[in-house]
């Protein structure tokens, strides 16, 4: 995949995670900028979810760690456990919060 073919697969991750979080109805403040999505919880922990070009993949960094996605087969994986971006994100957000919210 070339970079402007990430780019446009990665901005277009990030907004279905905004367009969930909005429609999930969950207390979750969001802002993104410059192709980082910040995710703000109540209890005022935050989980970073990033565009990372040079590697073409998105890092999430959460309060229980950091991890890689990469493009696969039309999914975002996580290269250290195989697991998919969106269902481990909503997993993080409960885990994190105790909003629900199903991105998946």
């Amino acid at each position: 995949m070339n970079e402007s073919e990430f780019d446009k697969k990665a901005t277009d991750t990030l907004l279905r995670i905004e367009q969930g979080i909005e429609e999930s109805g969950a207390d979750i403040d969001f802002e993104a900028a410059g192709g980082i999505l910040t995710l703000e919880f109540a209890n005022g922990t935050k989980i970073i979810v990033n565009k990372q070009g040079a590697a073409r993949q998105i890092w999430v960094a959460a309060k229980s760690g950091g991890y890689h996605y990469g493009f696969v087969d039309g999914q975002w994986i996580n290269d250290q456990g195989g697991g998919e971006l969106m269902s481990e994100l909503s997993r993080f957000i409960r885990e994190q919060s105790d909003e629900e919210v199903n991105l998946g």
